[in-house]
C-alpha cells in the first residue's frame, strides 16, 4: 500500500486487533494542527462534545499488537471531505428538495420535499461510502512509536 504523499499524523494507542485492522485510542484529539494553516479546527468542536477517549478503526499496516504506541496516518483533507459527505451533501437536498416541494404543493409540499431530498442524499451518500475502500487513502498505521 502507498502512503498518502500529504498527510497528517496522530499518536496513539493499539487496544484490539482484529482482521488486519487495529482499533486505536488517540492521546489527543485530531491531528492537532488546529491552529495552522490548513488545520479544519475540528478538535475545538469535538472537544465540546466528547470528553473522552477516542478509539477508531484504522488500516494495521505494520502488525501492530494491542498495547503498542503507533503512528497514525490520516490523509490531508480527509476530515473536510468526509464532513462535506456527510453533512454538506444532505443540506444541499433538503434545501433543494423544500425549494421543489414549496413551488408545487406550497408549505406541505416544502416539507415534503425537505424530508424526501434530504433523506435521499443522505441514502445516496451513506450507499456510496459504506464499503470497504471507498475512502482512499483510509487512515493507517504508518509506524510504531516510543511510549
Amino acid at each position: 500500500m502507498e502512503k498518502p504523499t500529504e498527510h497528517s499524523t496522530v499518536r496513539g494507542v493499539v487496544r484490539a486487533v482484529e482482521n488486519g485492522e487495529a482499533l486505536v485510542e488517540i492521546e489527543q484529539g485530531g491531528c492537532g494542527r488546529c491552529h495552522e494553516e490548513g488545520g479544519c479546527g475540528g478538535q475545538n468542536l469535538t472537544q465540546m462534545f466528547c470528553a473522552g477517549p477516542k478509539s477508531y478503526r484504522v488500516e494495521n499496516t505494520v502488525g501492530a499488537r494491542p498495547g503498542d504506541h503507533v503512528v497514525v496516518a490520516v490523509a490531508a483533507g480527509s476530515v473536510r471531505r468526509t464532513a462535506n459527505l456527510a453533512y454538506g451533501l444532505p443540506l444541499l437536498g433538503i434545501i433543494g428538495g423544500a425549494l421543489a416541494g414549496t413551488a408545487f404543493a406550497g408549505d406541505t409540499g416544502g416539507v415534503a420535499g425537505a424530508l424526501l431530498g434530504g433523506g435521499s442524499v443522505f441514502s445516496w451518500v451513506r450507499h456510496r461510502t459504506m464499503g470497504a475502500g471507498n475512502f482512499s487513502p483510509r487512515p493507517h498505521i504508518v509506524d510504531r512509536a516510543d511510549s
